[in-house]
C-alpha cells in the first residue's frame, strides 16, 4: 500500500500545470495546516462537482440553475461576434483581459492525431448551427498556435464555407508558438485580440 502522502502527492501531479514538485508543496501544505483548509477545500470541490456544467449555448463553464450561461444570455454583450476557443478555461482568460465584449463558443479540444481528436470530437457542428440561428458576422478563431490549432481553425472555415458570409479572423501577434489562450496574460491577448486577422 502507498504511503498516503505520496497517494496525496502522486493524486494532486495528475492535476494540469502541477510537476510534482508543484504537488508536492500543495500535499505540505494541506497536511500542515489546521483541518480548516482541508475541509474547506473538500466542500468547495464538493460543491463545484455538483453544480458547475457546461453551458449549453457556448460550452463555457456555468451553473445548473444558469444554463445558458449569464455571457450568453446578457444583452449587452456583442452576438454579431462569437470568439471560439479550445477549452472552456480559455473564456476565462479573455475575459480576465477584459478587452472582448462578444459571445463564445469552447470547442472542447483541438483536431489532434496524437490524442485520436477528430473534427467529429468537437463542438463544430453546434457552432455551425449558431452561426445558422443566431447574427453572427465575426467569427474569431482564439485556438492555439501550434499544428493542432492550425488544423483546428482549418476545418472551423471548412464548416462555415457555403453558408451565409460570415468574416473569419485569427488571434494576431501575441501568441507565441506552441502556446494557449489560458497561459496568456491579458495584455497579450489585448494585442492579439486587437490584431487579429484573415484567417
Amino acid at each position: 500500500m502507498e504511503p498516503p502522502l505520496d497517494n496525496l502527492i502522486r493524486v494532486l501531479s495528475r492535476l494540469p500545470g502541477l510537476g510534482r514538485r508543484s504537488a508536492e508543496r500543495a500535499a505540505l501544505a494541506l497536511v500542515r495546516r489546521p483541518t480548516g483548509l482541508l475541509q474547506e477545500l473538500l466542500a468547495a470541490l464538493e460543491h463545484a462537482r455538483a453544480t458547475v456544467c457546461c453551458c449549453d449555448v457556448c460550452g463555457g463553464f456555468t451553473v445548473r440553475d444558469a444554463n445558458p450561461c449569464p455571457l450568453c444570455t446578457d444583452p449587452r454583450r456583442d452576438a454579431a461576434t462569437i470568439c471560439v476557443v479550445e477549452e472552456p478555461g480559455d473564456i476565462l482568460a479573455i475575459e480576465r483581459a477584459g478587452v472582448f465584449t462578444g459571445r463564445y463558443h469552447a470547442l472542447h479540444g483541438k483536431v489532434s492525431a496524437a490524442r485520436a481528436t477528430g473534427p467529429a470530437d468537437l463542438r463544430l457542428q453546434a457552432l455551425a448551427e449558431r452561426v445558422a440561428r443566431e447574427p453572427v458576422t465575426e467569427i474569431i478563431l482564439a485556438v492555439s498556435t501550434d499544428l493542432e490549432g492550425d488544423a483546428t481553425a482549418a476545418y472551423v472555415q471548412e464548416l462555415l464555407r457555403g453558408g451565409r458570409p460570415v468574416r473569419v479572423t485569427r488571434l494576431a501577434f501575441g501568441l507565441p508558438v506552441d502556446s494557449g489562450v489560458g497561459y496568456s496574460d491579458p495584455l497579450t491577448l489585448k494585442r492579439a485580440l486587437g490584431g487579429r486577422q484573415e484567417a
